[in-house]
């Protein structure tokens, strides 16, 4: 790589920018338990090893399982704060940095001194502090999310803190700060707790970490915390995934100890325990227990069990207990919907009917019975959306339920996600009739499904629901409802889109007319792009960063390049990660591919970002020919302890095709974790197998490909199919491996070859002109259980007439139907390339010619 230099070697004029660097966050990770055995997942992550903890009283009689144990009081002489600081510093990451703090010390000023000195954001500039608030704003408007994100952002900065400095040393930090430690912050910190544990390998590690997470219930108890289930919910959820049963039970006695009214919650976490390991007598111990009268009040503990058997589906159970819980006295709303989804998943309609009329009869809430219903409906396993919206309506007409507004749009969420983007505008239209209020949010998920799903014109139809309602739109909206415009090469549509915002009192962005710009760039119509540029101009909208890397991206000569960099700085606009791949893009264009390394080593790239750019560099390289030069730039990013992008890897598969590559094919393949970037990867590889006729490499990739989706058949059939869509265009000489990849295929993958697969191998008979192999393909239809069709007689009568077999290609002939014009003319071109009469009648009208 060339040595460190600045853009101002490239373009003389360039200021200079510091470099900024960010600590990696880790983000707060609750899973729920799965299904599987907790003695396998234990086995997984540690050595199962009971935690020394104080003895159990006397389980009470009222609530079985349930202990409430006695934690042992704090010394006198040592403050149980003090304690969780000391054993907290060498449990989290920074612990060395964190024991050197004297946090027991006389000195409390020079101890805070010494904490927030540590540099959390090294030497980050004001600059790209504003830069990257931008690139997150961004981000969010492109990637649909409006929500606030106060919580995540917090999460983070605690995760953070916590592998900088250690957990107590956070709170000391806070309270220095002026900020008392709260609920949120405890809970973020056991969260921090959980986290280290699943992720631990070593089983003291683990166990340190929920030893420490006791320690700050009892500090949170000590200060008058409650330990509420948000708390404590979480926590006890890992241990149930880690089936640590005697633990489970220790911690419940810590929770119920100073709250009672925690017990019926403890037993749903109770009742998940005893389902993930799979202890049938203690769940049916449960189940008769709370089944028997004895006089107390058990029915938020029987409704708890309830919830938690509904989760995993238990039919006969629940069942059982429906028996003796009324379920239309349950609350909050968000239980009973759980309830509902499990009885969908169980098929049992003639119980949800039941109890949805129960909830009718007792003057529930309609709102809420609605939002049962579409709980129910849209849980019902392998249900078409259309059949979903069907039962949803029926629901609502047998109960003389009036759908709200908040029903319609989770359905319509749901249709989105299907990506059945012509159902959920026919429910718009449903409310538009019957005068609900329609959510702009709502309108956003469906634009989001249109150009997911392809469906771009329908952009025209919500249009004129935004027009026809008075809805009031905003950027956003247009900005998406442009792009669709755009990508159905509608640039009249998307120009009076932008003429239409004055109606709205909305003025145009650049993210707009990037929109649109993009669109032209992709079409190849350099001049529409210009245009965009000065329409930008005329109403008074500056470019941003990514105008000038549409722009910079799609230069072919370095005098436009300088001259682009120019117009960027005259606008003060901030020299972002696109801008500097799209210089990288643009240098390679113009074959200037030393300046395109040189941009790599500019001192103004963010260190997190210089290895995502390093990527656009291989893959610009690899793309252009350069292959010797991006595959040391690869091992350079390997050298250094990091990985190329996904996308970079590809790029180097694509155009790493010569004969003599497949080590290093391999090797890159490895790279590859996205399930999605391995797919593509291993079908490139495979096809350069069948190029190169590298058949055990070959028939090894297939075998992994059917084992990473052993359970999708027709996935397995695409991807087979790609392979031998290359052996049917390719020369006749690659006949033979396509044969053997089929007999692989059938004999140790014990699939059978689809429609599409043999079809590929029958063009290839034609292409090597080979009878016998033409014969045997076509035997494979019917041992297949495969019908002949049009296309397959097509294709055998071209390999009868390449072979030479003209008796059978007339007998072949005779079953073809010739109805359709297209055939015919497939039969034509037959005929003319292997030079054969038409027809027996055609022959026999030549002859009497002759003879005149």
């Amino acid at each position: 790589m060339p040595s460190s230099r600045n853009l101002v070697s490239l373009f003389r004029t360039a200021a200079k920018t510091k470099t900024t660097i960010t600590t990696t966050t880790t983000s707060h990770f609750v899973s729920k338990p799965d299904t599987s055995s907790r003695v396998a997942s234990s086995s997984k992550h540690l050595k199962r090893r009971s935690v020394k903890l104080p003895k159990s009283p006397t389980r009470s009689t009222k609530i079985p399982y349930l202990p409430r144990l006695n934690l042992e009081p704090a010394s006198d002489s040592e403050d149980s704060t003090k304690r969780l600081a000391r054993e907290i510093n060498f449990i989290l990451p920074g612990g060395d940095s964190v024991s050197s703090l004297d946090l027991q010390g006389s000195d409390d000023d020079v101890t805070a001194e010494k904490v927030l000195n540590v540099p959390w954001f090294s030497k980050l500039s004001h600059n790209h502090i504003s830069l990257h608030r931008k690139e997150v704003a961004r981000d969010r408007k492109q990637k649909w999310i409006y929500k606030s994100s106060l919580g995540n952002r917090f999460h983070r900065l605690i995760s953070m803190c916590g592998q900088k400095l250690g957990t107590e040393t956070i709170i000391h930090v806070f309270g220095k700060l002026r900020r008392e430690t709260g609920i949120k912050e405890y809970n973020a910190l056991i969260g921090l707790c959980i986290d280290r544990a699943r992720t631990s390998y070593d089983e003291d590690d683990a166990l340190e970490q929920i030893h420490m997470t006791f320690r700050i219930f009892e500090s949170m108890r000590e200060r008058g915390f409650p330990l509420e289930e948000q708390t404590y919910g979480p926590f006890l959820l890992y241990l149930i995934e880690m089936g640590m049963v005697q633990e489970f039970h220790f911690f419940c006695g810590v929770i119920g100890k100073d709250n009672p009214l925690s017990l019926p919650r403890l037993g749903y976490y109770e009742m998940l325990l005893w389902m993930e390991v799979n202890n049938e007598e203690k769940i049916q111990e449960l189940c008769n227990y709370i089944a028997v009268d004895d006089g107390g009040d058990n029915s938020n503990l029987r409704e708890n069990y309830l919830l938690a058997l509904c989760e995993s589906d238990r039919k006969e159970e629940i069942l059982q207990l429906f028996e003796i819980v009324d379920i239309t006295k349950l609350s909050p709303p968000d239980s009973v919907a759980n309830i509902f989804r499990s009885l969908g998943r169980l098929l049992l309609e003639s119980s949800a009917e039941k109890y949805l009329m129960a909830f009718k009869n007792c003057d529930y809430e309609a709102e809420n019975i609605s939002k049962f219903i579409y709980s129910y409906v849209v849980s019902i396993p392998n249900l078409a959306v259309e059949d979903v919206i069907s039962k949803f309506k029926n629901f609502h007409a047998k109960l003389e339920v009036k759908p709200l507004s908040t029903s319609y749009e989770e359905l319509i969420t749901y249709c989105c996600d299907s990506f059945k983007v012509h159902a959920a505008l026919d429910i718009v239209d449903e409310m538009c009739e019957m005068g609900l209020t329609i959510s702009i949010d709502v309108l956003h998920s469906i634009l989001h499904a249109c150009e997911e799903s392809y469906e771009f014109n329908l952009v025209r139809r919500i249009y004129s629901v935004i027009s026809c309602q008075d809805m009031t739109p905003n950027n956003e909206t247009f900005r998406s409802m442009i792009s669709l415009c755009v990508k159905m090469k509608d640039f009249e549509g998307a120009y009076a889109m932008l003429k239409d915002l004055e109606k709205m009192n909305l003025r145009p962005t650049a993210n707009m007319y990037n929109a649109i710009m993009a669109g032209y760039f992709r079409e190849k119509n350099t001049y529409g792009a210009l245009m965009v540029l000065k329409q930008m101009e005329l109403a008074n909208v500056n470019p941003d960063s990514h105008t000038f890397s549409y722009l910079l991206s799609n230069c072919d000569r370095e005098e436009d390049i300088i001259k682009y960099y120019e117009e960027l700085k005259r606008f003060g606009v901030q020299v972002t990660k696109h801008i500097f791949m799209a210089l990288i893009n643009a240098y390679a264009n113009c074959g200037q591919f030393e300046k395109a390394k040189q941009v790599v080593s500019d001192k103004g790239i963010p260190v997190k970002n210089l290895n995502e750019i390093k990527s656009v560099l291989v893959s610009a390289l690899a793309s252009h020919g350069q292959m010797s030069d991006a595959l040391d730039i690869y091992e350079e990013i390997k050298q250094a302890g990091s990985n190329l992008e996904p996308k970079a890897v590809i790029s180097l598969i694509e155009h790493c095709q010569s004969d003599g590559d497949l080590s290093k094919l391999l090797q890159l393949l490895e790279e590859l974790e996205d399930l999605d970037y391995w797919v593509d990867g291993c079908c490139r590889i495979i096809l350069y197998c069948v190029r190169y006729k590298h058949l055990s490499s070959a028939i090894d990739l297939l075998k992994q490909l059917q084992n990473k989706f052993c359970n999708d058949e027709m996935t397995t059939d695409v991807l087979f199919d790609e392979v031998f869509s290359l052996v049917g265009e390719s020369e006749s000489s690659h006949l033979q491996i396509g044969l053997d990849l089929l007999r692989v295929i059938k004999d140790e993958l014990c699939l059978s070859p689809s429609r599409k697969c043999l079809d590929f191998l029958l063009s290839a008979c034609a292409n090597a002109k080979d009878l016998q192999s033409s014969l045997l393909i076509w035997k494979e239809y019917q041992a297949a259980g495969l019908p002949y069709n049009v296309l397959s007689f097509l294709r055998m009568y071209q390999a009868l007439l390449a072979s030479g077999d003209r008796k059978s290609a007339r007998i072949m002939l005779s079953k073809i139907p010739q109805d359709d014009i297209h055939v015919r003319c497939v039969i034509k071109a037959c005929q003319t390339n292997y030079n054969t009469p038409k027809s027996a009648a055609d022959n026999k009208k030549k002859k009497i010619k002759g003879k005149r």
